[in-house]
């Protein structure tokens, strides 16, 4: 079992924005995070589950997802992603970064556990930290997808 722990943070949203991202198997224990400069939290959060994923070198695997992100767990596990493929997106934001996390999600057997955010959750907090770092960091390069998107 992998355990993925994720979370993004954007000052203004829109504004500069961040994902951190905590991978845990067996005992080994990876850090991720990166920064851009202008993007949304929404964005943020569904990016850092996008770069955990990425982030795994074999397919198959049973993925634990921790996020305080509804929008993101409650579209996958409430199926509104099943919902918004089937209309092509329609009217949707964030469409690049679904479509991207996708067939990622079809690689693995993953499931999501949603987290109360700034509750005191270690790897939550630890993952708020890296994001917000990341979103203050100098050199912010762009969020492609949003800046096409608006």
């Amino acid at each position: 079992m992998i355990n993925i722990y994720t979370d993004g943070a954007a000052q203004g949203n829109p504004g500069p924005g961040g994902y951190g991202v905590i991978l845990e198997y067996k005992g080994h224990r990876k850090e991720l995070s990166e920064g851009f400069r202008n993007t949304t939290n929404n964005r943020m959060e569904l990016m850092a589950v996008i770069k955990g994923l990425e982030a795994l070198t074999k397919n198959g695997l049973n993925v634990t997802i921790f996020s305080d992100s509804k929008y993101v767990v409650d579209a996958v596990e409430k199926g509104w992603l099943e919902g918004w493929q089937r209309t092509g997106f329609k009217k949707k934001k964030n469409v690049d970064l679904w479509k991207r996390f996708i067939p990622l999600q079809q690689k693995h057997n993953v499931r999501f556990r949603w987290v109360k955010g700034h509750a005191g959750h270690p790897e939550n907090e630890r993952c708020d930290r890296l994001a917000v770092a990341a979103a203050n960091s100098p050199g912010l390069k762009p969020d492609q997808g949003y800046e096409e998107e608006n």
